[in-house]
């Protein structure tokens, strides 16, 4: 054994499997909220302060529904696999799978109210 290259020693121990495709994922999310902010932000500031009626009709616009719902869809994900980072990273055990569960559970479900409130003013 004491011949063993650092190669060989670190064979069979594996990474975490998806530490890739979770980077890209990360970086994708990223560059979709860096055009959906603005546009969310241009396309809500002008309704902002605007009565129930005005904001309804807004809404019922297709493209300001459909920036609204990405951008909550997208931002949602993007907090979802950022707190999993800092979950995987700052807490071990069994604890571990459980933050990540529940704040899976929280993020998804925020997501589909968000989406539900804007389906609602939409229609």
């Amino acid at each position: 054994m004491a011949f063993l290259t650092d190669r060989k020693r670190a064979v069979g121990w594996g990474s975490a499997k998806k530490g890739t495709e979770h980077f890209w994922a990360m970086k994708v999310s990223s560059v979709a909220l860096l055009i959906l902010i603005p546009l969310f932000v241009f396309t809500f500031g002008g309704i902002l302060g605007g009565t129930y009626e005005e904001v309804t009709a807004y809404f019922a616009r297709p493209f300001p529904a459909i920036v609204a719902g990405l951008t909550i869809i997208v931002g949602f994900k993007h907090f979802n696999d950022g707190v999993q980072v800092l979950i995987e990273d700052y807490v071990h055990g069994v604890w571990e799978k459980v933050l990540i569960l529940l704040m899976t559970c929280v993020s998804y479900g925020a997501m589909a109210v968000g989406v539900f409130a804007v389906a609602r003013m939409a229609l």
